[in-house]
């Protein structure tokens, strides 16, 4: 019987002679605390890229149309680094192009969240010690968690299948299946990845940046290469997926990538974590002595929080200069076409396609960073349950200070990021500052207005306060895929990215700007006097 060690002295573990006894149990516990994540995540994924064919549709109407599109795209390095090679001109490949990169990143974030909620989040909390004293298997907790992601993707898998297979059902079933096995692939990572630090964060950090770096791989040889045959875009689950090719010539070989990525990563997991103590990792936190001044509440919660902020800087550095080469060629590829000009002009601006452009990649900016402020906001939350606030708030720091200083990171770094991303995106396109500076960042108030409800939401309940995401997933949604789907103006002002100027290129209205300030004021003084007058939970 194999033994957990506990000190100095070994005890015996219970199952241990059977390491996946208790998985069936662990799954369904699994599936029923995400009973709402999941379906949400794959209802919102499958419609997303089942919203596509039509759109396409009414931009490009006609066979003419859409050869022209597709000779576009593989003449611009820059549309390819963003969107991926086009491989055929129906609508079914060119469904794949627009969506299935964007597919597979969400299939990703939402796999590595299941797997690292249900493992190293299980262990920083405890739980993981106490289901652990009963017939539980060694391995049962890694196995259930990634049998829940497994779930998951394939419900994503079968809507997709199920909803394009009228365009065609080999198509269909190799974009479903194709998104899915990136999901899968980072799935298994992120329990890598688990298994080398001892905080739930830190391993969504890592498999984040992972995906990141995949990303880029993909990106930086499409931009080489109108074929996906580079060498980068090989070494990335996501170059994978495009050659995977559906709709264009099915490439199944491709999917044997994947599963080998999956089966590779999934063994190297279980091996380490049959190797290490329960509540452990290979990269132990340092215990101290910490360097630098923590005198005050508003410093902890900045050294708590500036790496997340250094990261998210770089990141929208080099995305802001990556998107400003991209604007270059837009006018490319709108070319004569009417209705892909209104679109990006309903997304971006007011007047001409390039200050359109430049209005859309901003409004893009801000709607990713609101996931930044209600990152950084629900760390509030994290501390709060994990009961490291505890120690804090008993001495001479109220509950104001202490948030506070969180929400001074959060308000204050969304700020930083929207004046990198402008600089980024304005060095990228090669012109002056000035205008694509200010339509970065006149975002803020929409982003803040976000970060606001987060705080109401945590302020209230912190059972509440993961809703925040749903928001902030929500505006970003309506407004990347609205425009294109033509939704109604009162729909797409729910957002409150909608009410915003569209600079460059249009007015300035300084009216709305106050308004959501001011909504992000009394949202934010709301959720902080709900926080003091309830109790603290842990």
């Amino acid at each position: 019987m194999t033994a957990l060690t506990t000190g100095t002295r070994a005890v015996p573990r219970p199952g241990g002679s059977r390491p996946l006894a208790g998985t069936g149990a662990l799954l369904r516990f699994a599936l029923r605390r995400d009973r709402l994540m999941i379906p949400l995540w794959v209802l919102v994924v499958s419609a997303t890229v089942l919203s596509v064919p039509g759109a396409l549709e009414s931009v490009y109407a006609t066979a003419a149309d859409r050869a022209g599109v597709v000779a576009q795209v593989r003449a611009n390095g820059s549309l390819r680094a963003m969107y991926g090679p086009v491989y055929g001109d129906s609508l079914g490949a060119l469904t794949a192009w627009r969506i299935g990169g964007f597919a597979g990143v969400l299939a990703a974030v939402m796999s590595l969240l299941v797997v690292v909620r249900h493992t190293r989040d299980e262990e920083e909390s405890g739980r993981q010690e106490l289901i652990s004293s009963a017939m539980v298997g060694r391995r049962a907790p890694l196995t259930a968690s990634l049998l829940a992601a497994l779930v998951a993707n394939a419900a994503l898998a079968l809507l997709v299948t199920a909803g394009l297979a009228g365009r065609g059902a080999a198509g269909a079933l190799a974009l479903g299946l194709g998104v899915a096995g990136v999901g899968m692939v980072f799935a298994t990572a992120a329990a890598v990845l688990a298994q080398f630090t001892e905080s739930a964060r830190l391993a969504k950090g890592l498999t984040g940046a992972l995906l990141g770096t995949a990303f880029v791989l993909r990106a930086s040889g499409d931009s080489a290469t109108a074929a996906g045959s580079s060498v980068p875009a090989w070494l990335s689950p996501f170059g994978w997926l495009e050659n995977l090719r559906p709709f264009a010539g099915e490439r199944w070989w491709v999917l044997a990538l994947l599963a080998a990525a999956v089966a590779l990563q999934g063994a190297a997991a279980y091996v380490l974590a049959g190797r290490r103590d329960l509540g452990m990792s290979f990269l132990p936190t340092r215990p101290g002595p910490a360097t630098g001044r923590l005198g005050s509440a508003a410093a902890l919660a900045w050294r708590l929080q500036r790496g997340g902020v250094l990261g998210w800087s770089l990141g929208y550095l080099a995305a802001g200069a990556a998107f400003g080469a991209m604007t270059k060629g837009a006018a490319g590829l709108v070319g004569d076409n009417e209705r892909t000009r209104e679109i990006i002009e309903r997304m971006g601006g007011e007047s001409g396609i390039t200050d359109a452009f430049l209005g859309t990649l901003a409004g893009l900016l801000g709607m990713v960073g609101a996931l930044f402020v209600v990152q950084s906001v629900l760390r509030l939350h994290a501390e709060e349950t994990s009961g490291r606030a505890e120690p804090v708030l008993a001495g001479a720091v109220g509950r104001l200070r202490w948030a506070a200083g969180h929400l001074a990171v959060a308000f204050g770094g969304s700020a930083l990021l929207m004046a990198v991303g402008g600089l980024g995106l304005s060095a990228g396109y090669g012109h002056g500052p000035g205008p694509v500076l200010g339509a970065c960042l006149v975002q803020l108030p929409a982003v803040w207005v976000v970060g606001g409800l987060a705080v109401l939401l945590h302020g209230v309940s912190p059972r509440l306060a993961p809703a925040a995401w749903a928001v902030a997933g929500a505006a970003l949604l309506l407004g990347w895929i609205g425009p294109a789907l033509d939704v109604p103006r009162s729909v797409m002002n729910l957002s409150p990215f909608g009410h915003l100027p569209k600079l460059p290129g249009g007015s300035m209205a300084w009216p709305p700007v106050f308004v959501l300030t001011g909504i992000a004021a009394a949202l934010t003084a709301a959720g902080l006097a709900a926080l003091r007058r309830r109790d603290m939970s842990s």
